[in-house]
């Protein structure tokens, strides 16, 4: 009775005696498998690339700015602006619907101004919660804290960017600057936050959002004495700003007069919302690539299936040759179905290890070199499914030719030459 060695033994000189055959078969299944894996994990990096410059500028946060109120809805004609207070982040700070909320008041019409160097940055004024709804991370120092706004203190935080203008390889904290001929004491400085060329948040300068109302209010019309540029907040749920933002939008529209339910008078992003809808796109992107992967594998499969009945008829007088010496119908069997499921594995492992390979110096070569983006990277879902599919077809690819050789009477075989 033939064992399990023998069986292998008759799979691989089966295999070698069709080398070209065989290649092109194997080639097949893994370039379908490599393919698979390579997309989804583009998809993946993307997706990941997008979460992470979401996550930069903070967790679950909604930015609110200075809006216009039209006079009926959906219309854009005869728009009242309004703009956003202290007064207004007082009160939507205490919501029960948010777990923080902070404010930024803004201006890019600045001139600062060290003993080595001068820039025009941006200088904002914001509350010392800042660092908690803003991905703000210190390099050295300090950042804004509660004696600061109360004391009316003029002491600044530098943006990487900022810092490396003003005191270019030089020491900073404990330094002074002048903003429009005014002194500032630098008490901290900020990491580089900006990815690639996009470096506006790494030019900041923030100072006490008291300080900058007094001596930098916004400048125009009818604008109140303590407008801000933005409220910033984040919901209380996490990932779910339902609530939040429509307990926000109704202490706004209270307090500047108009109806909460007209959308147009408010300007915001949620960035919970962008996050959902990246993953969403994405997971669809998912769902396409997989769906295509796996019809790919089974046009695989179904090659290997012609192929195994051709070697089957190739080789229908060895078969009956082996059945009249006594082979049973389960070894016949078996040699081919192992055959077929062996042809399917071992080009599945080659897919996925040059993938794997491929996707690993991706990530060696180009992690942090394109924003907004990362580099492919193997997803344990996608190679569990290409397995799993690889094992559903490679024995589909061996069943059917085996039972087709097994059923054959040694006879007929010998017959046929």
């Amino acid at each position: 009775m033939q064992n399990f060695t023998d069986t292998l033994s008759e799979v691989f000189r089966a295999i070698a005696a069709n080398k070209l055959r065989s290649f092109l078969t194997m080639f097949g299944i893994a370039w379908g498998v490599g393919s698979l894996l390579v997309l989804v994990g583009l998809g993946e990096g993307f997706r990941s690339g997008q979460h992470r410059n979401l996550a930069k500028l903070g967790n679950d946060l909604i930015m609110m700015w200075n809006g216009t109120i039209p006079a009926v809805a959906n219309q854009h004609t005869g728009m009242r602006p309004y703009q956003l207070t202290l007064a207004d982040a007082e009160v939507v700070k205490q919501l029960p619907e948010l777990r923080a909320a902070t404010v930024e008041l803004s201006r890019s019409d600045l001139y600062e101004v060290s003993q080595f160097s001068n820039t025009s940055s941006h200088v904002m004024g914001v509350w010392p919660n800042y660092t908690q709804v803003r991905y703000i991370p210190m390099a050295q120092g300090r950042f804004i804290n509660d004696m600061d706004v109360s004391d009316h203190r003029r002491v600044a935080v530098l943006g990487s960017k900022a810092a490396m203008l003003l005191f270019p390889g030089r020491p900073m904290v404990g330094e002074a600057i002048t903003v429009n001929g005014t002194e500032f004491k630098i008490v901290g400085a900020v990491e580089k936050i900006s990815r690639g060329n996009q470096d506006f948040d790494d030019q900041k300068v923030y100072v006490p959002v008291t300080t900058m109302l007094e001596l930098y209010p916004l400048k125009g019309d009818n604008i109140a004495k303590d407008a801000l540029t933005s409220i910033q907040y984040q919901p209380k749920k996490a990932g779910n700003a339902t609530a939040a933002v429509a307990a926000v939008h109704r202490v706004i529209a209270e307090r500047h007069g108009f109806d909460p339910s007209l959308k147009d008078a408010f300007q915001e992003w949620d960035t919970i919302k962008e996050m959902k809808m990246v993953g969403a796109i994405f997971n669809a992107m998912d769902i396409f690539l997989g769906g295509v992967g796996i019809v790919t594998l089974g046009l695989g499969a179904v090659g290997i299936i012609n192929i195994m009945l051709v070697s089957v008829s190739e080789r229908t007088s060895e078969i009956g040759l082996r059945k009249a010496l006594g082979a049973t119908k389960g070894s016949i069997m078996g040699q081919f179905f192992w055959e077929g499921l062996l042809l399917t594995a071992v080009s599945g492992a080659i897919g996925i290890a040059a993938s794997a390979g491929l996707m690993a110096a991706l990530q060696a070569l180009l992690t942090g070199k394109m924003p907004g983006w990362d580099p492919p990277r193997l997803v344990p879902w996608s190679a569990a499914l290409a397995m799993g599919t690889l094992v559903l077809s490679g024995i589909a690819a061996g069943l059917y030719p085996a039972s087709k050789a097994a059923a054959m009477d040694p006879v007929e075989a010998l017959r046929k030459d």
